[in-house]
């Protein structure tokens, strides 16, 4: 065992966010009513990451055995294999097109062999020796002249398009999230874009038609998830988090970083107009030197422009599906309680906006319903889409056949149909 006490059990499902600032670990299971039920949760500080990035692997080992074994004893099991999300600055995602016509069998109807056919021909791209591709996530397809096609097997036509979201990560990264699960005693079942996990946890099927935009932020980066008519049109990260905006408070108050979190989270808000101009808030020293007492409006001065950075970048990334978006903006990850966020966001983008909670799953509801959860439910709600049906891939993945078997996409007929 990993960690508490229990045994394995058949069934459970759980997921592993290792993220800047903290590792969650969520275990769930499929009840009686077809619903993932979350039996455990933990966290755990996490020290081993900058920006997403794994820089230091025992310590984010450590984190990761932390938050398993608090799972594993609030569930009463043993956890022997987990679905790990993969984020940072190295993560890409791009739009790729393929083309194929329909053999002249006895009458041209699309076949399974045909889709796997032009998904293998979109996703035939050059790619550096030091990258991988982590997922392929059809858009639509495209039957001779109809557009906006889901499912195009048994459609009659000459002609099949694809249209593909292939994303991409640096291998060494998802390397070495891979060997810390495992120096955790750990197997890997697969590996998902953290985002798309959060998307997954906090979105609706009607947001995702209508046009959203996720806006996930963390710690060390933000990351950008775009939907329209059901499918994703980009994926996108901003190597900018709150842990910035704490740095920035540190410096500007010059007051340590740990006491600098706390006033951000206990004092901070993204717009001025929010707070009482006479508040003060008492601002510890460094080194020992005497605390001293600053206008609240100060802190919220060094606040608003790295939160107006990081909206203007977002606006730059997505701004040119501002006409596909009418179901407004959703904020989730950490970082997205910053109080007044919501509302300076929807000044700035012209859009709805609202915080994202887990949402469509049972149990230990009380613990999760925060969006510091958002991947680690999200994790686990793509494993239990696909259980008892091929949809996840045991990949019992070992570290030094990581390029080997990352490399490949997922049987991407039997995922998606």
């Amino acid at each position: 065992m990993k960690g508490g006490g229990g045994v394995a059990r058949e069934g459970a499902i759980v997921g592993l966010d290792v993220g800047t600032s903290k590792v969650a670990a969520v275990i769930g299971e499929i009840d009686d009513k077809n619903q993932v039920e979350i039996i455990g949760v933990g966290i755990s500080p996490s020290i081993g990451l900058r920006k997403g990035i794994i820089v230091d692997l025992e310590s984010t080992t450590n984190s990761i055995r932390k938050a398993i074994s608090s799972a594993e004893t609030l569930a009463g099991l043993k956890v022997e294999s987990v679905i790990a999300g993969v984020a940072g600055e190295h993560i890409k995602g791009s739009n790729h097109h393929g083309v194929v016509s329909i053999p002249n069998r006895r009458s041209r109807f699309v076949s399974e062999s045909d889709v796997k056919r032009v998904i293998n021909q979109a996703k035939d791209i050059e790619m550096p020796a030091d990258r991988l591709i982590l997922d392929a996530i059809p858009r639509e397809f495209v039957v001779d002249d109809q557009k906006g096609i889901m499912n195009p097997i048994g459609m009659a036509g000459a002609r099949l398009e694809a249209l593909i979201h292939i994303i991409t990560g640096a291998s060494n990264s998802v390397q070495n999230v891979v060997k810390a699960v495992e120096n955790a005693g750990l197997k890997v079942d697969n590996i998902i874009l953290q985002p798309l996990a959060s998307s997954d946890a906090v979105l609706g099927n009607d947001e995702k038609e209508l046009g959203v935009i996720l806006i996930d932020i963390g710690a060390g980066t933000t990351d950008i998830v775009v939907y329209a008519k059901g499918s994703i049109r980009y994926t996108g990260v901003i190597p900018i988090g709150g842990e910035q905006v704490t740095n920035d408070i540190a410096i500007g108050l010059r007051t340590p970083i740990d006491r600098a979190e706390e006033i951000k989270k206990n004092f901070g808000c993204a717009v001025t107009s929010m707070i009482d101009s006479n508040e003060t808030i008492e601002v510890p020293g460094v080194g020992g030197r005497k605390p001293k007492t600053v206008p609240r409006s100060a802190l919220i001065e060094i606040i608003e422009p790295r939160i107006e950075e990081i909206l203007e970048i977002i606006y730059r990334e997505v701004g040119k599906y501002g006409n596909m978006i009418h179901a407004g903006i959703v904020m989730t990850g950490g970082a997205s309680m910053l109080n007044g966020l919501p509302e300076f966001t929807e000044k700035m983008l012209n859009m709805q906006v609202r915080i994202g909670y887990p949402i469509q799953v049972t149990g230990l509801t009380d613990k999760v319903n925060d969006p510091v959860f958002a991947t680690g439910i999200g994790l686990v709600l793509h494993g239990a889409m696909g259980f008892g049906n091929g949809r996840i891939r045991k990949w019992n993945i070992k570290s030094d056949r990581a390029p080997e078997i990352l490399g490949k996409i997922k049987d991407w007929f039997s995922s998606y149909f």
